[in-house]
């Protein structure tokens, strides 16, 4: 979807992996960042952090009242469509995996998905600045997603629209029609999914 993420790789992997010369600001290995968390991510402006969660600016309802639902995946099929949508930025979120659950209530089974053979994964992302009250700014991300692909398909339903390196800088400067031909599933052998234990799910 992706349900959360994992990245514990050193800010120099992350900047080599994109080709940047300059890294993301440090953060310690993290195993488990949940929506509503901060999250490592890329514009155009360069390397920042994030809530993971968008309140879409501008959006009212009926009695002309902000709209405060958080929307946490954007679906590539109406990302450049929708309303709620309208006047976004696109990032980059790097991270080695993600997680996603199968089974019933009460005894669902944890998955870790991750590039086969390891590595780095470079979720496309829409970016946005909520103003909050008190004119507090909080700058706010969400991954774009898709259909799965075959390697995740009995998993779940959806998974993130993955970036190659090379289709980073065109996913976050060109014009729509470009960068919506990005929006592709992943190609099936290329993730792996295994199952995903000693993870404190409380915790970050």
């Amino acid at each position: 979807m992706p349900g959360r993420l994992f990245l514990t790789l050193s800010p120099a992997s992350i900047a080599a992996w994109f080709g940047s010369a300059d890294a993301p600001p440090a953060d310690p290995p993290r195993r488990n960042i949940a929506p509503g968390q901060s999250v490592l991510c890329l514009t155009a402006a360069g390397w920042g952090r994030a809530r993971w969660g968008i309140i879409p600016v501008g959006r009212v309802n009926a009695r002309g009242r902000p709209v405060m639902e958080t929307i946490v995946n954007a679906r590539s099929e109406t990302v450049f469509d929708k309303s709620a949508y309208a006047g976004v930025g696109r990032a980059v979120i790097p991270a080695e995996g993600w997680y996603e659950w199968t089974g019933t209530t009460g005894r669902k089974t944890a998955h870790a998905i991750r590039p086969r053979g390891g590595g780095l994964l470079a979720f496309a992302a829409i970016h946005d600045v909520w103003t909050g009250p008190g004119g507090v700014q909080v700058p706010q991300v969400a991954p774009v997603t898709c259909a799965p692909s075959g390697d995740v398909v009995a998993i779940h339903d959806r998974m993130g629209v993955l970036l190659r390196p090379q289709d980073v800088p065109l996913w976050l400067t060109a014009p729509p029609d470009q960068a919506r031909a990005l929006l592709q599933t992943w190609p099936d052998g290329m993730l792996a999914v295994t199952p995903a234990t000693g993870i404190d799910w409380d915790g970050a």
